[in-house]
């Protein structure tokens, strides 16, 4: 475990960085020649690796990621003094400021004794500012679907539009399932119109998802688990046929089941 350094050596590794950014910006023909534009992309993949080891709960390469993302923050301020239009120093301000803003709790007189009170003053404060007309309004569109829906959700509960009892969800989630099969019935030959079976099952992975909010569970990190667990399994199904001198694509799936309970047994 890395020894936790003081405030002062915080600092100055900060100010260390500023330093070299400055120094690559001026000297490296790489990072001279970035865009605001052109770290947009890079941006994205770097927090896509930071969750990857957030999920495998791997300290060190979270460690790494955060470095990784850190750069690109000092890079985006770096461009912005550039232009004039923000520094590391405002963009700081701005966020200190706003932190303040939405912690009346804290800062302020306001009451809040839970965490769901300091959920409804922070959407309420937050819609307040952005001056939407609408509590969906800050819900960014190129979200991926499943985490638009939780946060969809979670901005109308904070206004109060929620069930009130996990029971009342469940129900729902029963009631779009069987909405679901009567749309694309497996038992039936009947051809199915696509159409409207897929805003069903839409419907039903959104009261899913409402669901799991409801007890707790965050269903991008369940069904990435999930995904994480097939993969494993998979890979263990292919190398325990290659072992046995078999092509996985040439065995019957009775073969591979076989392997498949092994996997699920590992």
């Amino acid at each position: 475990m890395s020894e936790i350094s003081s405030r002062k050596q915080q600092l100055e590794a900060f100010d260390r960085l500023l330093t070299i950014m400055d120094e690559l910006r001026e000297q490296c023909p790489w990072d001279r020649k970035q865009t605001i534009e052109s770290l947009r992309h890079l941006t994205i993949e770097e927090t896509f690796e930071l969750s990857d080891a957030i999920l495998e709960n791997d300290m060190e390469e979270i460690k790494k990621e955060l470095g990784d993302i850190l750069l690109h923050i000092v890079f985006y301020a770096k461009i912005g003094d550039e232009k004039k239009a923000f520094d590391i120093k405002t963009v700081i301000d701005s966020l200190c400021e706003k932190l303040i803003r939405r912690h009346p709790h804290i800062y302020g007189d306001t009451i809040a004794t839970d965490e769901e009170a300091v959920k409804q003053n922070w959407e309420k404060i937050k819609l307040k500012e952005k001056g939407n007309t609408s509590v969906l309004g800050g819900v960014p569109k190129s979200l991926p679907a499943l985490i638009k829906s939780m946060r969809i959700q979670e901005k109308a509960r904070g206004v109060g539009f929620d069930w009130e009892e996990k029971n009342q969800v469940w129900e729902k989630v029963e009631e779009e399932m069987q909405e679901f099969k009567a749309e694309f019935n497996a038992d039936s030959d009947k051809e199915i119109d696509r159409e409207k079976a897929t805003g069903e099952f839409g419907d039903l992975l959104f009261s899913l998802i409402n669901y799991a909010r409801f007890i707790e569970i965050n269903p991008e990190e369940a069904l990435e688990k999930t995904n994480i667990k097939f993969i494993k399994r998979f890979q263990y199904l292919e190398n325990a046929a290659r072992k046995s001198g078999k092509k996985i694509e040439d065995m019957t799936l009775a073969e591979m089941d076989v392997y498949w309970e092994e996997a699920k047994k590992a």
